[in-house]
């Protein structure tokens, strides 16, 4: 039954991808949290890690089926990958070594915050100006924002979506092109990511749970997210929905305040 549950939730990993830039973080935590429930205080390190390699695959395959006229935006913001990336590896390193129980509540509250922030912070919901025209350019992410982000996404296992779409929606981009643009930026936190959460050593715990790990990693979970979510990334990349910015930001707003109550009911 799990393996049907989480290729399940695979399918909503790849909705959530292309129409709000997760590349399955915080559809993927709770779920792997529940499906290794019997790891106990681990599995939340385990989550965290596994959504980091589910992340890697469905954002790297995103980006890949993104139109280039998209990404074109992103030119330029190479000192911003790379900060991203060295603040992943170091919240993945960190979380190798943090208790698991406060990691759940930090996620929590984190996920919380960002809902009043989007509710109550103007230019989110309704976005400021006449986004998208000449006379009200997108800008770019500032470089500096990419460490601090890196690290607090690899640290919850959230992608850095959450913190990049909100960014860049409040920089002038439309709903549509700001979720494009934070696949290739969940890429560059969720591949050093991965990389470290491979090396790590087994929890011990694992044996008696009949978990298949590699590293801090729960294949066969992470086996069941892909096959549901990359046929749907394909789908939709080729034939996106077309969605009212405004219902749009709505949407994601929404799913954020679902992600909150089902980690809520999962402690």
């Amino acid at each position: 039954m799990d393996m049907v549950v989480l290729t399940g939730v695979g399918l909503l990993t790849g909705v959530t991808t292309v129409l709000f830039g997760f590349g399955g973080g915080f559809v993927a935590v709770p779920v792997v949290v529940w499906a290794d429930a019997a790891l106990g205080g681990d599995a939340m390190r385990v989550a965290t890690a596994t959504s980091a390699l589910v992340m890697v695959v469905n954002a790297g395959f995103a980006t890949a089926v993104t139109p280039r006229r998209v990404l074109v935006a992103l030119r330029g913001s190479g000192p911003l990958l790379l900060l991203l990336a060295a603040g992943a590896a170091a919240g993945a390193l960190v979380t190798r070594l943090a208790p698991a129980g406060p990691v759940r509540w930090a996620f929590v509250a984190y996920v919380a915050l960002t809902v009043a922030d989007l509710l109550l912070r103007p230019g989110f919901l309704r976005a400021p100006g006449r986004v998208g025209t000449t006379s009200d350019a997108p800008r770019p992410l500032p470089a500096f924002l990419g460490a601090p982000v890196g690290a607090v996404a690899a640290f919850l296992g959230v992608g850095g979506s959450v913190m990049t779409v909100p960014a860049m929606r409040r920089a002038g981009h439309t709903m549509r092109t700001a979720t494009a643009l934070a696949n290739p930026l969940t890429l560059a936190i969720a591949l050093p990511a991965a990389l470290v959460s491979l090396g790590a050593a087994t929890v011990p715990a694992a044996t008696d749970a009949h978990t298949h790990l590699v590293g801090l990693i729960d294949v066969r979970a992470a086996s069941a997210l892909l096959l549901g979510a990359l046929p749907v990334i394909a789908v939709l990349r080729r034939r996106p929905p077309r969605i009212p910015d405004r219902a749009h930001a709505w949407a994601y707003t929404g799913l954020l305040i679902a992600v909150t109550a089902a980690m809520l009911g999962s402690a």
